[in-house]
């Protein structure tokens, strides 16, 4: 069911403000192009399941999502293992793959182009939450694509989404004109200073990026009560959406009065999904458990101890980003004197990375062309000097992530080495001698598209949940900037003589 919106002056003028404040963050082009690949993936014909196994092994973020979801409750009633993402494809279908790729990309890609301000964490946390009510319900109502009901849901927080990562300064004054009210009262002052809704503001994004038309369709906000004759699936879709979004605000304090909100929602939804309230409400606590365990900012996710934990974490984060602001200033003006060698410039930068991050170990490996091999010549933590003759590895291709890593120019981040999942992607000599490592970095340096050595950091098991802003991501990234330079002024004056 399409909506066709007789846009206002005010309305087209707030769109284009949204689509150039997206162009310059340079980020949402990413999630084009990831959507792209994936709905054709999910278009194609005779070879889709290949194109799409493509499409997911061509992000390891999304590889190791695929394989955890394929081994999951979910779908244990196929009673086997997979390891690899060519039977998960088989075994899901191309269907619920690409939905799961959507709404990881959207959360993945949002997450990368918002600013560093509370608000839009909390608008990207509640569509987190939304997704994972959608989920669980989908599941008891035996839905044949929860993946599907996963991203329509997640897409009703769209437009609230958008607003609040790229037009903050309307956020804070229809919120004041809102007064803090229900989505009603916010729709009415968003109509005021957009000119549109916050619903027509995610329908009209989710249409500029190209989704298709069942995921936008089912966007819409609906009001609960009985079937009707023509209700489809869509219908059911835009049911689910609108009840998980307005659970996911109401489980968002964790208290009393949500509980009890959400209890009237489920009874006001039983019809339109064709669930027993009971179920429905069953449905919600689960995914409330999962939310404690998965979310950060959430006050339901964050009892007063574990609050206290992670104001000391972020104090100590705050520290961190100051020793690698001062390091890479450093390092600058090392450059800057032309004084510095690689290998001091090396130096430099795993002493910024290793007390800036805080971690257990940083090694620095460089590439031997005339042996074929990597080899570490510096390390820094826990019996790091001790483990450098071990640090060795060919430097001939292995399907692994250091190569993928080294491949790609990319600086990675490994989240839980630990998985079962992943350990097909670790490479015998990581597991032989940093395998107590519970998370890692790897820093590629390369010159002219072939990579010189790469940085490697990691954490134990004192560090249990690790994750990078991107504020770190950008500073690792202008670290590996300043030695590559360095780096390359020293090959060109080689080739000088």
């Amino acid at each position: 069911m399409n909506e066709t919106i007789q846009r206002s002056p005010k309305a087209e003028a707030t769109l284009a403000l949204l689509w150039e404040r997206i162009r310059k963050r340079g980020d949402m082009p990413g999630f084009t192009r990831a959507i792209t690949a994936i709905l054709a993936s999910m278009r194609g014909e005779d070879e889709r399941d290949f194109s799409m196994t493509q499409t997911v092994l061509s992000d390891p973020v999304l590889t190791q999502k695929v394989l955890r979801l394929a081994n999951s409750g979910m779908y244990s009633a196929f009673g086997q293992r997979i390891n690899t993402v060519s039977k998960a494809v088989l075994v899901l279908g191309t269907e619920a793959i690409g939905h799961l790729a959507l709404g990881l990309k959207l959360i993945e890609e949002l997450g990368k182009s918002s600013p560093d301000s509370l608000q839009a964490h909390i608008e990207m946390e509640k569509a987190v939450l939304a997704g994972m009510v959608a989920q669980k319900v989908a599941l008891q109502s035996a839905s044949r694509d929860p993946e599907e009901a996963v991203v329509c849901s997640i897409l009703h927080s769209l437009g609230r989404m958008m607003v609040t990562f790229y037009l903050p300064e309307h956020w804070i004054l229809l919120q004041q004109q809102a007064g803090g009210g229900d989505a009603g009262r916010q729709d009415a002052a968003a109509h005021d200073h957009l000119g549109l809704s916050l619903e027509q503001v995610g329908r009209a994004t989710a249409e500029h990026w190209g989704l298709p038309r069942n995921l936008t369709a089912g966007m819409r906000r609906v009001e609960p009560g009985e079937r009707s004759d023509a209700f489809g699936h869509d219908d059911w879709l835009a049911a689910l959406g609108t009840m998980s979004s307005q659970c996911a605000e109401s489980l968002w304090n964790g208290d009393d009065a949500g509980a009890a909100r959400v209890a009237e929602l489920a009874a006001d939804f039983s019809a339109m999904l064709g669930m027993a309230p009971e179920a429905i409400v069953g449905a919600v606590d689960m995914a409330k458990a999962e939310a404690a365990a998965e979310l950060s900012i959430a006050p339901l996710a964050n009892p007063p101890e574990k609050r206290a934990r992670n104001a000391a974490s972020a104090r100590m984060r705050e520290a961190g980003n100051k020793i690698l602001l001062s390091g890479v200033s450093d390092m600058r003006e090392a450059m800057g004197a032309a004084s510095a060698t690689p290998g001091q410039m090396m130096s430099m930068a795993i002493e910024t990375a290793y007390h800036g991050l805080s971690f257990t170990r940083a090694f620095g490996f460089l590439r031997s062309r005339r042996d074929g091999k990597y080899s570490a010549k510096i390390g820094l933590g826990d019996g790091a000097k001790a483990m450098l003759p071990q640090l060795t590895f060919d430097d001939s291709y292995e399907p692994n992530v250091f190569f993928a890593a080294l491949g790609s120019d990319r600086v990675i981040f490994i989240e839980n080495a630990r998985d079962p999942k992943f350990a097909s992607k670790l490479p015998g000599w990581w597991k032989g001698t940093l395998g107590d490592g519970h998370c890692f970095v790897i820093i590629p340096l390369c010159t002219q598209g072939e990579p010189v050595g790469f940085i490697y950091g990691d954490w134990d098991d004192r560090y249990p949940s690790v994750y990078l802003n991107q504020a770190e991501f950008a500073l690792l990234n202008d670290v590996r900037a300043l030695v590559v330079q360095t780096v390359a002024r020293r090959q060109q004056a080689e080739v000088a003589k």
